[in-house]
Formats: structure tokens, sequence, C-alpha cells
């Protein structure tokens, strides 16, 4: 079983644990680089790929699915983000935090960066996914870790809700 993440065209396919690498130091990245309302919204969908509370081979997001922006401008700024936080995950960014190898996280993020770079939003705000809105963005940071998390929804942030791990 695994997830997958999807670009149009492309498809980034991870086994449950390739998964938890993947999401792990793309959020490390993430937190650190927000600033701006669809930054945070682009968080809180990462934060609803934490397996330790979905559940294993159940998450996995499509591009089209994301809500990129009504203006070309918007579009291109969020795309920016996603590429710039990729690029700062990819120089390994506080990987020394996760207690752990994240072995294969560079061919993941490599891949993702490709699909993301090749990715073209779509002009309208139409979208089908579960996109979080503006309510549901990714606000909370765990004061433990300094991540963004699900909180107050879920008791921590992904180093938290790691099984053996506080």
């Amino acid at each position: 079983m695994g997830n997958v993440f999807g670009g149009g065209e492309q498809s980034l396919y991870l086994s449950n644990g390739g998964t938890e690498v993947f999401i792990d130091v793309l959020m490390l990245a993430v937190s650190d680089l927000a600033d701006d309302v669809w930054d945070y919204r682009f968080a809180a969908l990462l934060t609803l790929q934490d397996q330790n509370v979905m559940g294993r081979g159940a998450v996995g997001f499509d591009l089209r699915d994301i809500a990129w922006g009504t203006t070309p401008r918007a579009r291109a700024r969020s795309k920016d983000f996603v590429l710039r936080a990729t690029a700062l995950a990819l120089s390994c960014h506080r990987w020394s935090e996760l207690g752990y190898d994240p072995a294969r996280a560079r061919d993941f993020l490599y891949q993702f960066k490709a699909m993301v770079e090749s990715f073209v939003p779509a002009d309208d705000a139409h979208v089908v996914g579960d996109f979080p809105g503006p309510d549901e963005r990714a606000m909370a940071s765990c004061s433990q870790h300094r991540i963004l998390s699900a909180l107050p929804h879920w008791e921590g942030c992904f180093l938290c809700t790691k099984p053996g791990r506080s």
C-alpha cells in the first residue's frame, strides 16, 4: 500500500515510509518559509498527509486540486512558494531534528520539484479537491518543535504524533 501525489500528467507514488520521509522534510521547510495566507493553507494540506493521524496508505494529493490563485500573479507566487520550500528541503534544512536518516528524500523531492515545475495551474479558482480554505490554514506552531501543525485539532506536529516520540 502507498500514496500518490499527482501533478497533471505526472505522479509520484510513494510507499507509506517514503510518504512519511517526503512530508517530514517538506514540512520542516514549509514551516520556516510560510508568511502568507496561501502558504499556511499549503502547510495545512501537508499536515493532512500525517499517516500517524490520517491512516497509512490513506493520504496524497494532486496539484490539480490545489487552489493556486485567481490571478496569474497569485498562481505564480503560490507555485514559487512550493518550489522555494522544495529547494530548502533539498538543502537538508533541519533534517538533523528528525531523529532518523531520511533515506531517498532527495530523490522524492527532485521528482516533486520536476512535477511542480512542469505543472500549469488552471486559470480558474474552482477546485474539486480538499485544499484547506483560509479558515483552515495551519497557523499554530508546535512550541517544542517549531513546526506548523493542525493544533488545536490534533495534539501536536508530525514529530509529536510519531510513535515513540514526544
